[in-house]
């Protein structure tokens, strides 16, 4: 059978949220044409005991792994260089956003007329007012700089036609990879459809980066260094 969605779900110390994903997956997949690809990304936890376990009853997931974290990027880049969906994508294993918002998006772009220069990407709502601010923030000086319509970056899920990830250029292994392909989709004048997705508190796990003041502000350092490659390549 010819699979339609493959998603990505890159896991890096998710061992506790890897049996909640595959569960709500499990529920809301009720086609046999969607695959999801879990990326063990370099995890030092209980991750792939935990997938070697689980894997062999839900037969629409597979894993790949990469030995050593390298990024958020490389992990996201590693899964979707072994996808075999005609639409491919990723979501995040920390259960913020439903697994169901996945089959929603893929629901969108096969109405699409146009699939192929499509691209879904959720639209994130009932975030903590100090993670929506730093996000508008971000979004309007992302905007403004790179001339294009680039807001709220990081949200899940995203899925687009695979012909779309073989024209990336040196896409980058960290958390600018959201903004590369988000930027990538505007220049390409793919159609961006934004749809709401609940944003929830995560239930298990810490966020890598998200963890204050400090974290920010190197999450912004990065971002605008890669603003700026951006820029210059324009």
């Amino acid at each position: 059978m010819n699979i339609k969605l493959s998603i990505v779900v890159p896991c890096y110390n998710e061992a506790r949220n890897i049996p909640l994903i595959l569960d709500r997956f499990a529920q809301v997949i009720q086609r046999q044409d969607v695959e999801v690809v879990l990326v063990n990304n370099g995890s030092t936890d209980a991750s792939a005991e935990v997938l070697q376990q689980l894997l062999p009853a839900y037969p629409f997931a597979r894993t790949v792994l990469v030995p050593i974290n390298q990024g958020y990027g490389f992990g996201i880049l590693s899964g979707l260089k072994a996808c075999r969906g005609e639409f491919i994508g990723w979501t995040h294993a920390d259960m913020q956003t439903d697994p169901k918002d996945v089959i929603r998006a893929l629901e969108i772009i096969e109405k699409e007329n146009n699939p192929q220069t499509t691209m879904v990407k959720g639209l994130r709502k009932k975030r903590p007012f100090s993670d929506a601010f730093f996000t508008v923030g971000m979004s309007v000086f992302e905007s403004l700089y790179l001339g294009k319509a680039l807001w709220d970056i990081n949200a899940q899920p995203n899925i687009f036609h695979r012909t779309f990830f073989a024209n990336w250029p040196q896409a980058p292994h960290d958390f600018s990879l959201d903004l590369f392909v988000l930027y990538q989709a505007r220049k390409n004048n793919l159609r961006v459809i934004r749809f709401p997705v609940l944003f929830k508190a995560r239930l298990h796990g810490h966020s890598s980066w998200n963890t204050g003041l400090k974290s920010k502000w190197k999450f912004i350092k990065r971002t605008l260094e890669f603003s700026t490659k951006l820029k210059k390549n324009l």
